[in-house]
């Protein structure tokens, strides 16, 4: 039987649905850690197959540096309207674009394999992948452009 509050846990810390959070802990006889991992597999997973998804609609966020010389924008993009709107999303985007201006990637595949300036165990793909898993649609960095004075 799986505890409730592990559920209730797991779900806080990964975001996934409590169905996935429950069968997660139902497989890993109520390990929280071993849990964490399935559904971070299964995230994967389940990121690799949306990833030839069309993604037509998304948003563009920026972030200028606190000493004002220095600034990042970048278009991030999803399948709908809907997921673009998600402040979830636009985090994700925020986000993106403080690791360009931070760590200043020339390109898409230089700034997927970076390490996550908020968190060295990711890397700029985990934290996309997990959060297509999270809005259930394919995610994507478009264009992007760092400037600095």
């Amino acid at each position: 039987m799986v505890d409730l509050k592990k559920v209730k846990q797991l779900r806080e810390n990964t975001g996934a649905s409590i169905a996935l959070c429950n069968k997660a802990l139902n497989e890993a006889k109520n390990d929280l850690k071993k849990a964490s991992e399935l559904l971070n597999k299964w995230g994967i997973e389940l990121a690799d197959k949306k990833g030839s998804r069309t993604t037509s609609n998304g948003t563009i966020a920026s972030y200028v540096h606190h000493n004002g010389k220095m600034a990042a924008t970048v278009v991030l993009l999803c399948e709908t309207d809907f997921v673009a709107k998600n402040e979830a999303f636009k985090k994700l985007a925020y986000e993106i674009a403080m690791q360009i201006c931070s760590m200043n990637p020339k390109t898409t595949n230089e700034l997927m394999e970076q390490q996550y300036i908020r968190d060295s165990s990711l890397t700029v793909e985990t934290l996309i992948k997990q959060h297509i898993t999270l809005l259930g649609e394919n995610i994507r960095v478009g264009e992007f452009v760092r400037l600095v004075l």
